[in-house]
């Protein structure tokens, strides 16, 4: 089980984003974080699977367990991993758009398209 950390690449920073830099107690293998880049074809969504997997484990593993002073709770750490993981999705939305902005301009050439694009802009609630 290979296990390198290179920032520059973007094995790297799905390793950074899911905080698996510790080369004693890694998360997972370069090969595991190869397989998430393929599925996934971005650093940030393949990071979000990662994550996925995680939240995966810890509530099967950890589950909510209370014992004396102790308390654990898989359950809430996998939705907070899951949040974490929507949240790289919608920013690899965002970059992924960034540079190729496509928008639609509306107009009305006479008073009755002027009337109908009016009607419809209330039907929409956007008046």
């Amino acid at each position: 089980m290979s296990f390198t950390v290179n920032y520059g690449t973007n094995a790297g920073k799905v390793r950074l984003l899911i905080t698996d830099t510790n080369s004693s107690l890694p998360q997972f293998s370069d090969e595991e974080i190869d397989a998430f880049l393929e599925m996934e074809g971005t650093f940030r969504r393949a990071a979000a699977m990662a994550l996925e997997v995680i939240a995966v484990n810890e509530a099967l593993i950890q589950k909510r367990i209370v014992a004396l002073h102790l308390e654990t709770d898989g359950p809430a750490l996998a939705a907070e991993l899951r949040n974490l993981a929507k949240s790289l999705r919608e920013q690899d939305k965002f970059s992924a758009g960034a540079g190729s902005t496509f928008m639609v301009a509306e107009f009305a050439d006479c008073p009755e398209q002027r009337e109908e694009r009016l009607r419809k802009l209330a039907e929409r609630g956007l008046l």
